[in-house]
């Protein structure tokens, strides 16, 4: 029998998925570049294995096929590419902008679907696809002001997400979630080491302790974002997101002192409401859920 819609009740989880993957983006912010990104990335789910145990059991139940490693495996490296990205991204530009260009990874996930899985793309949803990429261009102005390599490298970060997805979609109904999960945290952390190794510098007590933190942060939040699915619809969650643009701009500004951009608040805006649009219409179809929601593309 299917669980009651408690709309109220997954926008409060929602909300605290937020905050969650914001407190992820400030203690990272707060490294400051102090461990390699991609040494950082890798501590952090390194020290996020501990949060495997619960997953043992199933993982170890599944026959792993040569098939299906091979693409746990690929998952894991392009995953893999997307964190050390992302992690270097927040040492390059402001946490709003880091934000908001991660909302183009369900965005990107659309365009992947009627590439790959050969998903219909109605001219509504083009039109979604285009404002949302419309809002990177507000976001990034490019002739207006300089960019640097963070606000390409975030591009790059989105596209890497979106494939991970789409790879875990692809194979979702072969295994349980936990799995799909696990699986990539231990590709994930097999897939970093050789970047962590090749920039390694001997990390402090402070470092080791602020990326447990991350991972912390980060499990709760899949965590929170999980019972937020469970009581409510995709559709009633998924505008809430945008609150963590508008957090993550107050907590720029008021603890790494980082002005406040009204062209990324705009961008961001036009972005989230265009993945919310898409959400709504594959509710709205029946169709199997395709777009996700903005924290399951993130690490």
């Amino acid at each position: 029998m299917k669980s009651p819609t408690r709309p109220l009740i997954g926008i409060f989880w929602m909300l605290a998925t937020g905050a969650c993957f914001v407190a992820v983006t400030a203690f990272v912010k707060y490294l400051d570049n102090s461990v390699p990104a991609a040494q950082a990335a890798f501590l952090r789910y390194v020290l996020g294995l501990v949060f495997l145990i619960p997953m043992i059991k199933p993982m170890r139940a599944v026959t792993y096929t040569k098939p299906m490693m091979i693409q746990f495996g690929v998952r894991g490296f392009v995953h893999s590419l997307g964190v050390i990205m992302w992690f270097y991204a927040m040492t390059r530009i402001p946490i709003a902008e880091v934000t908001a260009m991660n909302y183009l990874s369900p965005v990107y996930v659309t365009l992947g679907a009627a590439i790959f899985f050969g998903e219909r793309l109605a001219a509504r949803r083009i039109l979604a696809v285009g404002i949302a990429l419309l809002g990177a261009l507000v976001i990034l102005r490019p002739g207006f002001r300089e960019l640097n390599d963070g606000h390409l490298t975030m591009l790059g970060t989105a596209i890497f997400f979106a494939l991970s997805y789409l790879m875990a979609k692809k194979f979702s109904d072969e295994v349980p979630a936990s799995v799909v999960v696990g699986m990539l945290s231990v590709t994930v952390t097999i897939g970093l080491a050789p970047f962590a190794f090749a920039v390694w510098v001997t990390p402090t007590l402070t470092d080791l302790g602020i990326l447990f933190i991350v991972a912390c942060f980060a499990t709760l939040g899949h965590l929170t974002m999980t019972m937020a699915f469970a009581a409510a619809p995709l559709t009633v969650t998924q505008p809430v997101t945008f609150l963590q643009l508008v957090w993550a701009t107050l907590l720029g500004v008021v603890v790494f002192g980082e002005a406040v951009d009204s062209f990324v608040l705009l961008g961001g805006g036009m972005i989230i409401a265009s993945v919310s649009f898409i959400t709504w219409r594959e509710a709205q179809l029946r169709r199997g859920a395709v777009t996700p929601a903005v924290p399951q593309t993130k690490s």
